[in-house]
């Protein structure tokens, strides 16, 4: 590697030497055409012509180097730099040589096992329903008023959607230790525009301006010691979300949580064209 580095660099300066300036190119074309020559005389009419051509090769590249020079006085500042240019690679790979290894590898990252199981056709069940007081408490309705209206029915939900959020919630048990619950899942118009009523800090979208009216999204929240977590100001909930944001993610769905009005408990997966065909067949 050491070796490689100086050669480099003097290919390199070589190469744009012959690139920049013309002079040097021109004579040392010369010089290789009379070299050529030479060397084919020599080979015909003997060692006597070949070392007048040698003679004629040395002259040429003389005066190719003599005009070089000169260029080179002239426009001195222009060669420096160009000169820098060319090194900086070269020396940052010598000083660099100790602190990376650069290594190319043809092998890829396996698929995720439970994401495959998924593909492959793994069908996972619902859990439990919990009881509807869960969902009622003073805490929740604080966050989340009006929520014991609300559909917590899974066979409403898109099937495919239903699996990834299912998905989602068993490595998000599994690996993490967060025992997830839907609160809302399908949501009426009428429920829609209700909720849009309240005010933008419920929610923007109005009757089939969300996914919740295809079975496409669903809120879910948190589960511990036989309540309801949503609280954003409990610092165990937010790693929570984090972690389901990144999980539902993994599992190809859209979390709420980067959007500009965040919704940290709401996924959803996005269909092209299911709400603009819903808001035509409408009219």
């Amino acid at each position: 590697m050491l070796l490689l580095l100086p050669l480099y660099f003097l290919l390199a300066v070589g190469v744009s030497a012959l690139l920049f300036f013309p002079a040097l190119r021109q004579g040392a074309v010369r010089g290789l055409r009379a070299c050529v020559e030479g060397v084919a005389r020599g080979a015909t009419r003997g060692a006597s012509h070949a070392g007048g051509a040698v003679g004629g090769t040395a002259g040429a590249i003389g005066k190719g180097v003599g005009a070089s020079m000169d260029w080179v006085s002239r426009y001195r500042w222009q060669v420096a730099i160009g000169l820098t240019v060319v090194s900086v690679p070269s020396l940052f790979a010598f000083v660099m040589r100790h602190n990376h290894t650069f290594v190319y590898s043809t092998q890829t990252t396996a698929p995720d096992r439970r994401i495959q199981a998924l593909l492959e056709g793994e069908r996972l069940a619902p859990p439990a329903a919990l009881p509807p007081e869960a969902f009622t408490t003073r805490e929740v309705e604080l966050v989340r008023p009006k929520l014991g209206g609300a559909s917590r029915n899974w066979d409403l939900l898109d099937a495919d959607f239903r699996q990834r959020l299912l998905l989602a919630y068993r490595i998000m048990r599994e690996q993490h230790g967060y025992e997830m619950a839907l609160i809302e899942g399908y949501r009426s118009p009428e429920r829609q525009e209700e909720l849009a009523g309240m005010g933008s800090h419920v929610t923007n979208a109005g009757a089939f301006q969300s996914y919740h009216q295809f079975g496409l999204a669903a809120d879910s929240a948190f589960y511990r010691d036989g309540k309801i977590v949503i609280s954003e100001k409990d610092p165990w909930a937010m790693r929570g979300y984090e972690l389901f944001g990144q999980t539902a993610e993994l599992v190809g769905l859209t979390w709420g949580g980067r959007w500009k009005m965040m919704d940290f408990g709401h996924v959803e997966l996005r269909r092209p064209g299911v709400m603009q065909r819903a808001r035509e067949a409408a009219k």
